[in-house]
């Protein structure tokens, strides 16, 4: 049972009684209040200029410990290079606009929305938003964002305009700042060679109410 929200009552249905593709509930809005209620019980919106508003939360979670993360040969390199200036919450407007810009192979637009990006941004702002920015020659070429709760990361999206400044950013997310755990929401190949891995959502919801350590 797909459950249907309005503008009126901010609340959400248990996350166990998603469906099997981990559709929750539709319709409802962006606001701050909400967006903070749906990341607290490992909800998360994801939808279309062409949909109503999807809120999800998937049987199974991809995420990524940052004690388990695997750095390359290459990577380590590529910190001791030096080559990238990295920076925290210093234009996370730009961060989400990249993101949502970039082309992405199979994807024939963009799910980060006009709204979704003033949603973002307004969270931003009350300080529950975050970006990591990646630097070059005082270019801004890579990048991530993402909400925070009780110490995990809920990551939204990141960008790369050259090689490897998406994954710098996220292997100085891991190493530098205090998270207990990485939410990635969607499997990649590239999440998976650097350590990522499902759990169950119970494990997931666990973790994000410090439940289990």
């Amino acid at each position: 049972m797909i459950y249907r929200l309005d503008n009126n009552n901010i609340w959400f249905p248990d996350p166990a009684l998603a469906d099997e593709d981990g559709l929750l509930a539709i319709g409802g809005d962006l606001s701050a209040e909400r967006l903070l209620l749906a990341y607290s019980h490992g909800i998360f919106p994801w939808f279309s200029d062409e949909t109503p508003i999807l809120w999800y939360s998937p049987h199974e979670r991809f995420v990524l410990f940052p004690d388990k993360l695997k750095i390359s040969s290459s990577m380590k390199q590529l910190i001791r290079s030096k080559r990238f200036r990295i920076t925290f919450d210093q234009n996370f407007e730009e961060v989400i606009n990249a993101c949502a810009a970039i082309h992405r192979p199979g994807q024939p637009g963009t799910w980060i929305t006009g709204n979704m990006r003033r949603a973002y941004i307004d969270l931003h702002r009350k300080g529950f938003a975050h970006s990591i920015e990646v630097w070059q020659n005082d270019h801004l070429v890579g990048g991530l964002y993402g909400v925070t709760v009780n110490q995990v990361f809920c990551g939204e999206s990141m960008f790369s305009k050259v090689s490897n400044a998406s994954k710098l950013a996220l292997v100085t997310l891991c190493n530098n700042l205090d998270f207990k755990m990485i939410d990635c929401q969607m499997h990649t190949p590239h999440l998976e060679s650097l350590g990522a891995e499902y759990i169950s959502r119970e494990a997931y919801l666990g973790i994000l109410k410090g439940e289990i350590d």
